[in-house]
């Protein structure tokens, strides 16, 4: 049963944003997610999947057995690891600088992972950028809904040698530019 606390107030800790990106479109066993995360201990993750199963953001799909143990299956759950425009909103200038630097930090960690890993060929698959958009919040959301539907095929693993990328999103709206100062006249 999911509790009533804030999906911000649950996701936005790093290892559990590192949990979810791990999770994104596919299901894995806490001893991949250990694989995956291995500078998490075993205890941490563990009590980091329980905070996200609890409040409905990571479901077990399937339990087994293992040498006396149960090992879960997780997957993201009903209530989708996102923090919508009402929880942003409602987030102190502190909290959403803390959410926003705790992002930064788990794509740079990535980014340092895959540096470290001197794979020539994945230089094939990175790739940064930054463009100035002009739009409104009729336009923003079409092109959010744009984004969906286009990524939408993308998002499963499908297992025909495709390889796993993060794609990481980021608006910041930019404030007006201040009006020029007012030509004075000179009347001397």
């Amino acid at each position: 049963m999911a509790d009533d606390s804030s999906i911000a107030d649950v996701v936005m800790h790093p290892v559990r944003l590192r949990i979810i990106q791990q999770l994104g479109g596919r299901s894995l066993t806490t001893a991949q997610l250990r694989a995956a995360l291995p500078d998490v201990t075993q205890a941490t993750l563990y009590r980091h999947v329980a905070t996200l199963v609890d409040a409905g953001i990571l479901t077990v799909v399937e339990e087994r057995k293992v040498r006396g143990a149960v090992e879960r299956t997780l997957a993201l759950g009903d209530r989708m690891a996102h923090v919508d425009q009402t929880e942003l909103r409602a987030m102190s200038d502190a909290q959403l600088r803390s959410a926003f630097l705790a992002f930064l930090g788990d794509v740079s960690a990535d980014f340092d992972r895959f540096v470290a890993g001197e794979d020539p060929v994945l230089r094939d698959f990175v790739g940064f950028g930054r463009v100035p958009l002009y739009v409104d919040t009729a336009g923003l959301t079409a092109i959010q809904a744009g984004l969906s539907e286009l990524l939408a095929p993308y998002l499963s693993e499908r297992g025909d040698g495709q390889r796993r990328v993060s794609l990481a999103t980021v608006l910041i709206p930019e404030p007006d530019p201040p009006a020029p100062a007012a030509l004075q006249r000179d009347d001397d």
